[in-house]
């Protein structure tokens, strides 16, 4: 492939971006809704709390009965109760009187404050009082977290553990949420063995099927990855296969323009091919087409070329099925050397970042591993930009960025 004959990046994320997407929803148990995206706005259900409740361990009492008194004059009341959070005192309140109270437990009838427990002194039945309080002091109001009917989260919103709080304090025990895509892998190659006592010859342990599975839960996307060697009938039958139990089919390798790749031949025969070659850094043999109305993200082979390619295609539509946000915005650093790049090409360069500066990996080849693990992150390079001086602040993309609570 030459330069001049491969489609702009951004053409390419156009194409993606026009598919459309039939957003799937489920109800699932509260306890599961972790980092899904709500489906439905949660208006409470009940007041939060129901009651008034004690906020301090201590004491309710009326508090008209503690004016004018102070540590060196005590208020002195008798305790006729005691009760703790989820217990309701059974008497109501007489002046001079005081009920021992837990912090979360109701205000006892007749009560209109609670004096902190460090603030008395108590003898058996009898209650020294050290400090005056106003009514309503230590007092949480029913209703003060929120009132029957009040808009608390809207959606789409992906669940943090306070939403999760919340929407089981609003009376919810399961949820509306956006579906998680099931995707359908295919890794191909005669020459893949699933572990090192199966390798014969030149054969190589097939590190994609690892590699994209674990990138595809990166996204909450549910994985069934499998594989097929270079032969357009099992990789057609494989394609057919997950088209129709499958949101989203990805396949890596054959997609090469060579003698023995047969993926992207495969996928127009049975669908349509909408781009094959984008002109990146790895990664520009990458195909996109649909089968069935499904689509079909053509991968390469190489592995690091693999990450690159799903990280900047496939992440991005993956996220946008599940309401999820899009990829975040890029990070300046300081470049500490020079980057060569090439106008009309969008280039992805692994690189490791710290607070201000940014080191790249250079001179890896597209199956160097090793080169991402001792990355953090890509160096952005854009297809008008022609290379980058040494101290020249550029775009950086972290790994971490990309990863999903």
């Amino acid at each position: 492939m030459f330069l001049s004959e491969l489609m702009p990046l951004e053409e390419a994320l156009n194409i993606i971006n026009q598919e459309k997407i039939p957003y799937i929803t489920e109800k699932i148990k509260l306890e599961q809704t972790y980092g899904r995206v709500l489906a439905q706005d949660i208006q409470a259900l009940l007041d939060s709390p129901g009651f008034d409740r004690s906020a301090m361990d201590g004491f309710a009492i009326h508090a008209e009965d503690t004016f004018g008194f102070s540590q060196e004059n005590p208020a002195h009341l008798k305790i006729i109760d005691r009760i703790g959070a989820g217990k309701k005192s059974k008497f109501v309140l007489k002046k001079g009187e005081a009920i021992k109270i837990a912090t979360g437990a109701p205000i006892p009838q007749g009560a209109n404050g609670v004096v902190m427990e460090e603030y008395t002194y108590e003898k058996g039945d009898d209650l020294e009082v050290l400090f005056s309080i106003t009514p309503g002091e230590n007092v949480s109001p029913a209703g003060e977290d929120f009132k029957k009917g009040d808009l608390l989260l809207e959606h789409p919103h992906q669940l943090r553990p306070q939403d999760v709080g919340i929407i089981s304090s609003a009376g919810y025990n399961e949820l509306k949420v956006f579906k998680k895509p099931l995707v359908g892998v295919i890794t191909t190659g005669n020459e893949l063995v699933m572990d090192k006592s199966k390798i014969k010859e030149a054969e190589v342990i097939n590190s994609n099927y690892y590699t994209l599975k674990s990138l595809l839960e990166s996204t909450k996307a549910i994985p069934l990855v499998t594989h097929a060697r270079d032969d357009a009938n099992q990789v057609e039958q494989q394609i057919k296969k997950f088209a129709k139990s499958c949101d989203v089919i990805i396949t890596t390798g054959g997609t090469a323009i060579s003698k023995g790749d047969v993926v992207v031949d495969v996928v127009e025969k049975i669908g349509e091919v909408l781009f094959h070659g984008v002109s990146i850094r790895p990664g520009k043999p990458v195909a996109f087409g649909r089968v069935d109305q499904k689509p079909v993200f053509m991968l390469s082979g190489y592995p690091v070329a693999a990450m690159v390619q799903f990280d900047i295609l496939v992440r991005p539509y993956l996220l946008k099925m599940q309401k999820l946000a899009p990829l975040p915005p890029t990070v300046k650093r300081k470049a500490t050397q020079k980057i060569p790049s090439k106008l009309g090409r969008t280039d992805y360069i692994r690189a490791h970042a710290g607070i201000k500066n940014v080191d790249p990996v250079l001179s890896k080849g597209s199956g160097v591993i090793r080169s991402m693990v001792q990355s953090n992150c890509y160096i952005v390079i854009d297809a008008e930009v022609e290379g980058i001086a040494a101290g020249e602040e550029c775009e950086v993309l972290f790994f971490d960025s990309f990863v999903r609570y």
